[in-house]
């Protein structure tokens, strides 16, 4: 089965650090244990005939299935298809692993569709992206991005030498390939990725070659330090439900000068061409899509969980909680109509591949920032005090006082036992130390949310409505000149 392979090809040789040690059994660590085994199940779909096709499409040049995150849509009905692989993954996790390699894989599909259009940045991309998504699509690579630099000075850019040396740069080039050194975060699922995606978000100056690269860097690489940050990987299930199985880590990566193969160096040295292969429209439509789609799945959890509570506690005919769960719902259905609004007026692009539209995709993606805190505010409204009346485990119903528990801990319509693991379900969302992550990623991971609404204001078409304003005014001003 596919997720045994996986598991299996983790004992690598790759430099996985926590808690100051090199992990060298990683599948058998409690810190990505749980994460792994859901992963596992994950991959297997593909293996199963009742689920395969709801996950994958068949390759017609291996007769295998492959995830549907590799799929190059042409037509409405393979975008669909796309869409309901991401949804039915993030069903099954609830939308709590956002790094799930169905959005790296997005991002290397999309790049391999434009292929012929993004040659003209470099004649060898089209080979070298060629090989690779093949490579990567017909051996279930798992991939994850890095492509943030470390928070050193924000004040200062590269032209503080303090910062460039600690940025990713090139330091040397040889027959093989070129050598890297720095550093880069924030790589999520990084401890059990196959290779990471790595770029920057820099907007680079011309001179700033040694910094301007798209890299694919194989994780078992020498020189290449994987340090993860505290796990949130809790063992006991029925207290921490969701960190238990749902704590994809996040890592920074040392690059102590690795060497980076040619056939893995998808640009480097331009820096126009750099920012140009990040911009392409293509590949972040069908990774941003990806984004999106997963988000929907988060916040139907949520709403669930908040529902399931208000309705245990006897809360649900009060007006100014129906309003709140009214707002949950609305969350729900204006990201569901951008992705629908993305799909139905996707549009082709160079080489015909039907390519989500951005404009409501982004419009989700900023919309994300905002939606999630006051999703999980709205939950912590709902139960209120009942979160931190809890008890400390479902145990406790056992003890000596077992009576007791049952009585004073039962709800309006629920058992006291059914009640609690309820409330530690929704705790391990609002207050555990994996749901404080989440609540940082959502307002963080589409980047800084005040730059991408000045994006989306930048990129809009604002002659379409500044234009009337104008023909409005010059419509009056004709009006009453010949009223006088």
């Amino acid at each position: 089965m596919r997720g045994e392979k996986l598991i299996t090809s983790l004992d690598d040789g790759r430099s996985v650090w926590l808690e100051g040690k090199q992990i060298h059994n990683i599948a058998e660590h409690h810190a990505f244990r749980g994460s792994l085994g859901t992963i596992k199940s994950l991959f297997d779909m593909l293996d199963d005939p009742l689920q395969r096709e709801k996950v994958g499409f068949l390759v017609p040049e291996t007769g295998r299935y492959a995830h549907s995150s590799f799929l190059v849509p042409y037509s409405a009905q393979e975008l669909a298809r796309r869409s309901e692989s991401f949804s039915t993954w993030s069903a099954e996790t609830h939308g709590m692993m956002s790094r799930l390699s169905d959005y790296a894989r997005s991002l290397i599909t999309g790049w391999y569709a434009a292929r012929d259009e993004l040659s003209a940045l470099d004649p060898g991309f089209s080979d070298k992206i060629s090989a690779y998504y093949e490579q990567a699509r017909d051996r279930d690579l798992f991939l994850t991005t890095a492509i943030i630099d470390p928070q050193i000075d924000r004040s200062n850019g590269l032209d503080d030498k303090r910062i460039a040396e600690r940025f990713l740069h090139v330091v040397k080039e040889t027959s093989e390939g070129i050598v890297v050194r720095g550093a880069k975060m924030i790589a999520t699922g990084a401890p059990y990725t196959h290779d990471f995606v790595i770029f920057s978000f820099l907007q680079f100056q011309s001179q700033e070659q040694k910094h301007a690269h798209v890299l694919i860097v194989p994780a078992n690489s020498k020189g290449l330090h994987i340090v993860c940050r505290e796990s949130f990987a809790d063992q006991h299930e029925q207290n921490h439900p969701l960190s238990s199985h749902y704590d994809e880590m996040d890592a920074v990566l040392f690059f102590d000068d690795v060497l980076i193969p040619w056939e893995r160096v998808l640009l480097y040295g331009d820096t126009e061409r750099v920012l140009a292969l990040r911009a392409n429209q293509t590949a972040n439509g069908l990774a941003f899509h990806q984004n999106v789609v997963r988000f929907v799945a988060k916040l139907e959890f949520i709403t669930g969980v908040a529902f399931t509570v208000a309705e245990s506690i006897g809360v649900t005919g009060f007006l100014h909680i129906q309003e709140k769960l009214g707002e949950l719902i609305t969350q729900i259905d204006v990201i569901k109509s951008l992705i629908i609004a993305s799909e139905t007026t996707a549009s082709r692009d160079a080489s015909g591949v039907l390519v989500p539209n951005l404009q409501y995709i982004e419009t989700a993606r900023n919309l994300g920032t905002k939606y999630y805190p006051r999703a999980i505010e709205i939950l912590q409204q709902v139960g209120a005090g009942g979160f931190v009346q809890t008890p400390s485990g479902i145990e406790d119903f056992y003890g000596p006082i077992s009576e007791l528990m049952h009585k004073y801990f039962e709800g309006a319509n629920v058992s006291a036992e059914k009640k609690v693991a309820l409330f530690k379900l929704a705790w391990d969302l609002i207050g555990s130390p994996l749901g404080a992550r989440h609540q940082l990623y959502e307002r963080f991971y589409a980047g800084d949310p005040i730059r991408g609404l000045a994006n989306h204001y930048n990129r809009y078409d604002k002659a379409s409505l500044v234009d009337p304003i104008w023909e409005l005014l010059r419509a009056k001003s004709k009006r009453s000149v010949k009223t006088h």
